[in-house]
């Protein structure tokens, strides 16, 4: 463990963690970021999880993890139903984000499991909202990333209506963070660019980042060629960035890349596509492979790594991991910028149909220069994105949000 040596006064504590799904198994990136932390801080600390379970895997992985020793409390949800009943919302200053993740059963459960906790953790600020009564508590506020900045972008990329719905949103949003964000402990970010957004926008608050990671031994380069001219992207699919990115790089990037490497091929691989991503599997050269149990089988096939996502924050896992298994990595400035790489050197980035179509091909008819550039990233990852590096400075945030010895008393 690198994570150094304890003070005299360490000492375990109980911690209430709450997130937006079970945080088990880390099967997609806020599951991986919040299954690192939980898996982190147990090794020490008491953890009491609180989670929605969006289907029956859920609620199977929250017993999973109770077996473990994460004691789970996992409370259904129903999307549509969650945002069909937060539609009222439109008519207050409040956000929807906060009816669509609101819950009178799951706040009766933080209510009374925070008086047994030493210190509460919030992973997104909708379950942030869950603790905002309590403030004789310790809480950690952590962003995944900073919804209401998402918004804005959404606003921005959107017609009427849904650019109206969006644009409130971000407003009625923000002003919610900056409350919590004010009362909060402490203010956690996955990048130095998101926190110094907050600061820009929330002087003053206290803030700290903890960057995500990428197990370095999981996704590893696979001995095995990649099959030429084969493209690939990993994410999920019903997710707006993802939907948007694919359907750009599908539509307008593909055709020119197959006019100079006929034989080209793009596989979108991801759970849920949505419609429109459904429908990209129309187009000659594409695959959408829907759900599938081992994203690295199809990443080890693959010649170049896409993230072709115009709208982005935070640290994107499909870009370490890409970078993990030794793929070279062509991606736009919102999906590479919270990776804080050297581009050319790890990644190469575009932000142009044009320009992002000759940076893939070049990769493609040059498996030398594209193995180089692969080599590199997975150099980089190993030197600044292993789990224990990036999570260094937890031990003394737990510490610092000490409230009481709960744990030596019981």
């Amino acid at each position: 463990m690198l994570a150094g040596p304890r003070s005299d006064t360490f000492r375990p504590v109980r911690i209430l963690f709450l997130s937006q799904r079970v945080p088990y198994p880390p099967n997609r990136g806020d599951k991986i970021t919040t299954w690192r932390l939980i898996e982190r801080m147990k090794r020490e600390h008491e953890v009491v999880s609180v989670a929605f379970a969006h289907d029956e895997k859920d609620l199977q992985a929250a017993r999973e993890l109770t077996a473990m020793g994460v004691a789970c409390h996992a409370f259904p949800y129903h999307d549509r139903a969650a945002k069909l009943r937060s539609l009222p919302l439109l008519a207050t200053s409040k956000p929807l984000t906060l009816g669509v993740y609101g819950s009178k059963q799951l706040q009766a459960a933080v209510d009374h499991l925070i008086a047994s906790c030493d210190m509460a953790y919030a992973y997104s600020s909708s379950m942030g909202a869950f603790l905002e009564k309590h403030a004789g508590v310790p809480r950690v506020m952590h962003f995944g990333e900073l919804d209401s900045d998402k918004w804005r972008q959404y606003s921005e990329r959107t017609s009427f209506p849904m650019s109206w719905v969006y644009r409130r949103e971000w407003k009625t949003l923000f002003r919610f963070e900056e409350r919590v964000a004010r009362a909060f402990t402490q203010n956690v970010f996955c990048t130095p660019l998101e926190e110094r957004i907050f600061q820009e926008r929330i002087p003053g608050a206290p803030s700290l980042v903890l960057r995500n990671g990428v197990d370095l031994e999981y996704f590893r380069p696979s001995p095995k060629p990649p099959e030429p001219g084969h493209i690939a992207f990993t994410g999920v699919m019903n997710y707006y960035p993802n939907v948007d990115g694919c359907v750009w790089f599908a539509k307008e990037i593909l055709p020119l890349v197959r006019r100079s490497v006929p034989g080209a091929r793009f596989t979108i691989v991801g759970a849920h596509p949505a419609p429109e991503v459904q429908a990209l599997a129309s187009i000659d050269g594409v695959t959408v492979t829907g759900f599938v149990d081992d994203t690295r089988t199809w990443l080890h096939k693959a010649q170049v790594s896409v993230a072709p996502l115009r709208i982005a924050r935070g640290i994107q896992n499909k870009v370490l991991e890409a970078m993990a298994l030794g793929l070279p990595v062509v991606g736009t400035t919102p999906a590479t910028q919270g990776v804080e790489g050297v581009a050319e050197r790890d990644f190469l980035v575009r932000e142009d149909a044009e320009g992002f179509a000759r940076a893939v091909i070049e990769l493609l008819q040059d498996p030398t220069r594209a193995a180089e550039l692969g080599r590199r990233g997975r150099r980089f990852v190993e030197e600044q994105y292993d789990w224990e590096v990036v999570f260094r400075p937890l031990d003394g945030l737990l510490q610092s949000c000490e409230r009481r010895p709960a744990l030596a008393r019981r």
